[in-house]
């Protein structure tokens, strides 16, 4: 059975995001948590959030109406972890002789999905 936790519209750009999602692709849960943690970026903390909203998940996995099956996490591992790219946000700065250069403010969306098979 598959769980996922995706988080939209960080302040980041994807590429970025893309260098820390490769690292923990195809890694038992508790190992890739301990992997986000000894990583020294920004994005690593976003996307240990992401992962631990996505263990989170499969926790407090509703079936039906009242049916809950828990997953126990300790036999999860990392499907896929994605980081694609999102809206990006144009602003412009003053240049010289009265024109104007632009500035791209990129994000990103975070798409981790977790596994027991």
């Amino acid at each position: 059975m598959e769980v996922q936790a995706i988080t939209r519209n960080v302040n980041m750009s994807a590429q970025k995001m893309r260098e820390v999602v490769r690292q923990i692709q195809g890694l038992p849960t508790a190992q890739a948590v301990a992997v986000l943690a000894v990583v020294p970026r920004k994005s690593a903390r976003h996307v240990a959030k992401t992962l631990k909203s996505a263990m989170a998940n499969a926790e407090d996995l509703k079936l039906h109406k009242d049916e809950y099956k828990g997953m126990n996490t300790d036999n999860l591992w990392v499907k896929s972890a994605v980081a694609g790219t999102a809206t990006t946000l144009k602003r412009f700065t003053p240049k010289a002789r009265g024109s104007a250069g632009p500035i791209l403010k990129r994000t990103c969306h975070i798409k981790i999905v977790l596994s027991d098979d």
